[in-house]
């Protein structure tokens, strides 16, 4: 063996772990070493199945006693065999590499496989394959030695509070986690308090063992907050797993009618006017190109008046009260209708445009004089045009307006202009953005006006029965001027004041305002804020995390734009000034959003990431409050008739940084103390920038969180009763435990956030809905 020696600074974690395609997996389960498809750890030296088997079996025990943590001791990989790891070492030995992750952590396990106090700064390849050996003996005792060998830093089999407390702040730095260093020291007294019984002042590894035993089983208990009464399953019938098709014809249909509707509407019209014009004279000069250009103008009048339906916000708040309306139209997707009419106008644009610039114009100046006078000479004064002359009249010059000022506002609403995305070049993201977007998308009062003229001066058009763009246009026209004035009386008599405005973490505003007299609104809905400070015609969407009943309004806002980062400069120096000279508000609203549906389901499941657990915190108040109300009625009759909607709630936020919890910690200790009794509302925080339940690096927090929580009641890192799991959920388990706990039940889905997970939950909708007798419906909020 060679005795060459490299620099301590090399990973073992990149030495030792296996690559990818070292992997394989196994068909067998501890309970059944036939059937599942459990995954085997890749590098096993077991060659026999039955033994890969048992091994699986044995990691599921330890799993399942809290203490698989001690399996990931060298993180999520797996050991290499020898010939790789010498391999590695020999490539690496005189220039060495990093740590890939967590390079205190490494230091501390090497140290601890030292069996030493000192760090040395060298490593032979005999140590290394001693290292080897030890690390993989995935053998209990071994896996428990190591770790407490990299907290024993004295090395005499004794691990004291200092100890504790050291390996707290290192274990706290690695998952970017707040532990002040008397926090630190609370902690390792709580774990020496629950341990240490004969006060002798440290702890030994048999102690150790009983720690994470009974920490960690109670730990990693599924989702264990909340009550597993079955009330909601009581209340409902087992009916047949759905078929896929069902599933999407149930999630789809009302989508499904509303554009056909529309596509039918649109090709009729295409087609009527196509047939009428290919019967005209002027089709013996300009050919199929004429009926063309004309069925797809008809296909333009059509969708020029439907696009301003969907954003009519008043309007759609005040449908969608009607139940029967709102069991029949999709009002949810009114901004998805919106763009999928601005895209029939796209396609309309280029049809009509493009064929009269490309095919009609130069047949007419081109034209045979003798066929011209024959046949549309009167439609053009007797004059035969120049290609010229034909761009410079006013049914022309006006299109070609409408389309420049179309494209501009098009461009500017697409996802990378209007977010200013890394993508776009330096200097057009200087000059794109929302605000960009909002006031490119009020171009259209000018391409209604050229559309108005446009539709005065058309070519071979001089009756005026045929001249139909207004009668199109009317009524929708009228219907949004309508709504925006009526938006504008009624936001000039809601100047709020602030009653309190609060600076979070990750620059988020907290504002709480004065509800005004007569607001009355439903838990999901949403408002419109103006700060006239910043200007006096931008109005943006925030969802009110105030309930119904409560005394004032409040919204949280996140400094994502121009505006908001604005409007934050702006309160952060009120709030410094005691709130003197707060800036002015106007309010507009409320408005309807997806999240109105929470009312439709047995049981509702709320998942937010990040800022997207707004739209929710007004149903877990409307529910929590609806609990209380329920819990004075001493008419003793079940819960489940007593309230109309939901039975049970579920919240599920998922955030990155710890700082988030402190967005909302006021109202989750408020919803978790209203229904500890009725367990109506579960909460569950996720922290994505700890490393995984189970890891070696977030272990000892486990163990403390448990602790904490089972004595004071509260979690350490959101600090409020809500339980936080660490690193990002598993969809799958959540729908499965869900599919299990309410059998038969219709469950609404509710998602705000980002696309990619859209797909992913919903996705799993269908595939739960198809599987099982219970149904998940999916909705995603959308402004």
């Amino acid at each position: 063996m060679d005795h060459g020696y490299m620099k301590s600074k090399t990973s073992l974690f990149s030495l030792l772990n296996s690559s990818p395609s070292s992997s394989f997996s196994s068909s067998c389960t501890a309970e059944n070493a036939t059937n599942s498809l459990t995954p085997v750890r890749t590098g096993s030296k077991f060659s026999h199945e039955a033994r890969q088997c048992r091994h699986v079996a044995e990691n599921e025990a330890i799993q399942n006693m809290g203490m698989g943590f001690i399996n990931d001791i060298v993180g999520h990989g797996e050991i290499m065999k020898w010939k790789d790891v010498e391999k590695r070492f020999d490539q690496v030995a005189w220039t060495g590499i990093g740590m890939q992750s967590s390079p205190e952590l490494a230091r501390e396990l090497l140290r601890a496989l030292r069996g030493c106090k000192e760090w040395k700064s060298d490593i032979t390849k005999t140590e290394l394959h001693n290292f080897w050996s030890r690390m993989n003996d995935d053998s209990f005792n071994s896996r428990m030695r190591m770790f407490f060998d990299m907290c024993n830093r004295n090395m005499d089999g004794r691990i004291t509070e200092t100890d504790i407390k050291q390996t707290i702040l290192l274990t706290a730095s690695i998952n970017k986690l707040s532990v002040t260093r008397d926090e630190a020291e609370d902690y390792a007294a709580l774990i020496m308090e629950s341990v240490d019984n004969k006060n002798k002042g440290y702890i030994e590894i048999s102690e150790m063992e009983v720690l994470f035993k009974t920490s960690l089983s109670k730990a990693n208990s599924p989702m264990k907050q909340g009550s597993t009464q079955k009330q909601s399953e009581e209340c409902e019938e087992e009916e047949e797993p759905m078929t896929k098709a069902e599933v999407l014809f149930r999630t789809y249909w009302r989508r499904g009618w509303v554009v056909v509707v529309w596509l039918v509407g649109c090709f009729g019209l295409f087609g009527w006017k196509f047939d009428q014009y290919r019967k005209r004279s002027g089709f013996e000069v300009m050919g199929y190109c004429l009926p063309t250009a004309k069925g797809a103008a008809e296909t333009l009048k059509l969708n020029m008046a439907l696009i301003l339906l969907p954003v009519c916000r008043n309007t759609i708040t005040w449908l969608r009260k009607d139940p029967r309306l709102n069991y029949v139209i999709p009002f949810n997707d009114n901004i998805n209708f919106h763009k999928l009419i601005a895209g029939g106008i796209v396609v309309g644009v280029i049809l009509h445009g493009g064929t009269h610039l490309t095919c009609d114009f130069p047949r007419i100046s081109d034209s045979d004089k003798s066929i011209f006078r024959q046949t549309i000479a009167a439609g053009f004064g007797y004059h035969q045009p120049t290609y010229m002359e034909i761009l410079a009249t006013t049914e022309v010059a006006s299109g070609i307006g409408m389309v420049i000022l179309m494209a501009i506002a098009f461009s500017l609403a697409t996802k990378w202009p209007r977010r200013r995305s890394p993508v776009l070049p330096l200097s057009l993201r200087r000059v794109t953005g929302y605000n960009t977007f909002w006031y490119s998308h009020h171009l259209f009062v000018f391409v209604y006006v050229l559309l108005i003229v446009h539709s005065m001066f058309l070519f071979l058009t001089d009756k005026w029965i045929e001249k139909t763009t207004w009668m199109y246009i009317a009524f929708p026209v009228l219907l949004y001027a309508g709504e925006r004035i009526f938006r504008a009386i009624r936001s000039g008599s809601y100047q709020v004041d602030v009653m309190k405005a609060s600076l979070y973490p990750g620059k988020v505003l907290y504002l709480k305002i004065q509800k005004p007299e007569g607001f009355k609104y439903r838990s999901g809905m949403y408002i419109f804020i103006q700060c006239p400070q910043i200007s006096t015609f931008q109005w943006h969407p925030f969802s009110l995390t105030s309930g119904p009943q409560d005394e004032y309004l409040s919204v949280h806002i996140r400094t994502l734009g121009d505006w908001s980062y604005q409007i934050y400069d702006l309160f952060q120096e009120a709030v410094l000034s005691g709130l003197q000279g707060c800036p002015k508000l106007y309010i507009d609203g409320p408005y309807g959003s997806s999240c109105q549906d929470h009312v439709k389901y047995d049981i509702l499941v709320l998942i937010g990431l990040g800022i997207g657990a707004t739209p929710f915190i007004s149903i877990l108040k409307d529910i929590a409050n609806g609990v209380h109300t329920s819990q004075s009625d001493n008419s003793g009759l079940r819960e489940c008739n007593l309230r109309k909607g939901p039975s049970k709630a579920y919240l599920y936020w998922v955030t990155r940084e710890q700082n988030s919890f402190d967005w909302f910690r006021d109202v989750m200790k408020e919803i978790a103390n209203s229904t500890k009794q009725q367990s109506v509302v579960e909460m569950h925080n996720f922290l994505t920038s700890v490393y995984p339940e189970g890891d070696v690096r977030s272990a000892l927090l486990s163990v403390i969180q448990a602790l904490h929580q089972a004595k004071n009641g509260v979690d350490i890192v959101s600090r409020t009763p809500i339980h936080t799991h660490f690193s990002r959920p598993n969809w799958f388990n959540i729908f499965s435990r869900l599919t299990r706990k309410h059998v038969g039940a219709k469950i609404g889905v509710f998602y705000c956030g980002p696309s990619n997970l859209a797909t992913e939950l919903k996705n799993l909708c269908t595939k739960f809905s198809t599987k099982t007798t219970t149904r998940f419906v999916f909705h995603k909020e959308n402004y």
